[in-house]
């Protein structure tokens, strides 16, 4: 989020409310809480489809949770997809550059043998994986991942996968999932931590028509939106009805009431098919840009199931958005002039069920273990960029005026430093950090898996961060501003940072060199050369009469 009092204001309250609340398991109840339940209900097309929870947690009618269980085996599996009576099963699992791939059965080809013997597919056709000389990979299904589909028109249960190599039955190197888990594994094994949570804020655009092409003679975009400020003016709606005004000005989208957040509805829709999954959410709102700029915020939880999670936050938001004729983006700046999608990372480490960033004595209440966190994400934020901001758009986000985090500092309070400290509660239970820098184009198991690699080497390495600035930094005058680090400004600049400073990933064998320079070589590639070879329309605009 890049707003004033930001949405924080509100997830601060239920964030401080489910920290306070919870005894020393940590700060997340139980993933794996409460028994699979099935409920059928009406889609908007009238036909019956299936909201059943998976691993995840358990919701009632009215939302409550469960219960605690056990982590669901192969068996657990199939009993749900049995009682739930699913005809499909859908395998799932990540490309390199964050997106969600899959391949469906019926559910007869789903036996306990497949949980250890996997799914062939063809990994040179998924981008940043095999070449086609070495293509047979194998997917094996994660049984805790395991959720019924709220969309298909056939009852569908997914299970999210990770990658093997056939030949050796190791688990691939590429695989965002498997990296992730690497992260999580290295995290314990050090000694410092038995777990390390993340609670992501993912910002989004909502819109009514969405166009754009390019070729050798032509390149352009359109995006509208029925809130859209510059459709103030028509004199009919986009469907045909009287314009009644009500739109969001730019940069003034922050927490209206309807008329004037018409899209309420659709983000309540959102949530509730979030919580029926065993997604905990704590708050939804319109966010500070025109056009249907939302957030919606879900509960913290481990790093693995978190990224796991957001996929599935992704997944959901898209194909509700879709199912009510409205197309859903994550890019970090589809619209010019006002505020980007950003995805604020909160992050903290427990040990023993006790927290381990909270020390009252220091500043903003944190411990050295969280300063020494908070060093190694700004001596590392190039490189972790790389990861967490990958793409051309991201640093049209990361630009001054438009309230994102370009100052690599930390502060309390403070939402233009890079690093925040968020102060709603006293809690113990409630201390984390908040790096803001992230936005919801990333692929949540590599930039998670960066970020808290960067994080550990801190602590290990007792890297203290420059000094805590409590100033607006967007105000300082400019002499006092050269001297504050800054966020890289291209995609370019932040992979020749990885590639210079690594080490700190390579720690446990989480990422490999192969990763890395697949990574910047797919980047270069695929996007920034694709980008830069081609005349963009605004070069028309100031060149065309030289």
């Amino acid at each position: 989020m890049q707003a004033r009092a930001s949405g924080r204001a509100c997830r601060g309250v239920a964030a401080q409310r489910a920290f306070a609340e919870l005894e020393g398991s940590g700060p997340a109840r139980s993933a794996e809480s409460g028994e699979a339940f099935t409920r059928r209900s009406q889609s908007g097309n009238g036909r019956e489809t299936a909201d059943v929870t998976g691993s995840f947690a358990f919701r009632s009618e009215r939302g409550k949770k469960g219960p605690p269980v056990e982590d669901r085996d192969a068996k657990g599996v199939l009993a749900l997809a049995k009682d739930s009576g699913a005809e499909m099963v859908d395998l799932r699992f990540c490309d390199l550059p964050g997106i969600t791939q899959h391949f469906s059965m019926p559910i007869h080809e789903l036996t306990e043998e497949s949980f250890e013997e996997g799914f062939g597919f063809d990994g040179s056709s998924i981008r940043g994986f095999q070449e086609i000389q070495e293509s047979d990979m194998l997917l094996i299904p994660d049984t805790n991942t395991a959720v019924m589909d709220p969309f298909t028109e056939h009852t569908t249960i997914n299970i999210n996968c990770f990658v093997q190599d056939p030949v050796t039955g190791e688990s691939y190197s590429r695989d965002p999932r498997y990296i992730a888990k690497k992260a999580e594994d290295y995290v314990k094994g050090t000694g410092l931590a038995d777990n390390i949570y993340f609670g992501p804020e993912a910002e989004f655009y909502i819109f009514d028509q969405v166009r754009f092409d390019q070729n050798q003679y032509s390149g352009y975009y359109f995006l509208d939106s029925a809130e859209g400020v510059w459709n103030s003016g028509r004199d009919f709606e986009l469907d045909g009805s009287p314009n009644l005004g009500y739109k969001p000005r730019y940069k003034e989208g922050y927490f209206p009431v309807p008329p004037m957040d018409s899209h309420q509805d659709l983000r309540t829709e959102m949530v509730l098919t979030l919580e029926r999954l065993g997604v905990d959410v704590e708050v939804q709102h319109h966010e500070v840009g025109t056009a249907g700029q939302a957030e919606i915020d879900m509960r913290f939880d481990t790093l693995l199931r978190m990224a796991d999670k957001l996929m599935l936050y992704k997944y959901v938001v898209k194909n509700v958005a879709w199912k009510r004729g409205k197309s859903v983006t994550f890019m970090p700046k589809p619209l010019f002039q006002d505020n980007g999608s950003g995805m604020h990372c909160h992050q903290s480490l427990w040990k023993g069920g006790e927290p381990l960033f909270y020390d009252e004595k220091n500043y903003g209440g944190i411990s050295d273990m969280c300063r020494w966190y908070i060093g190694g994400l700004l001596k590392h934020a190039p490189a972790i960029l790389a990861f967490s901001n990958p793409t051309t758009n991201s640093y049209k986000r990361l630009v001054p005026g438009y309230e994102a985090p370009v100052n690599l500092v930390y502060s309390m309070r403070n939402r233009s430093a890079a690093v925040r400290i968020p102060l709603y509660s006293k809690s113990p239970k409630a201390k984390r950090l908040e790096f803001r820098c992230p936005d919801p184009s990333c692929n949540p198991y590599l930039a998670f898996a960066a970020m808290t690699m960067a994080g550990i080497d801190g602590i290990q390495n007792k890297i203290e961060p420059p000094d805590p600035m409590d100033r607006d930094l967007y105000d300082l005058p400019p002499e006092e501003l050269a001297k504050v680090p800054q966020v890289p400004g291209s995609l370019e600049a932040v992979l020749s940072a990885v590639e210079e400073d690594n080490e700190f990933l390579y720690a446990g064998g989480v990422f490999t060199p192969d990763v890395i320079e697949t990574w910047c070589e797919y980047k270069r590639k695929n996007e920034i050369d694709a980008v830069q070879l081609r005349p963009h329309p605004y070069e028309f605009y100031m060149y065309y009469d030289i």
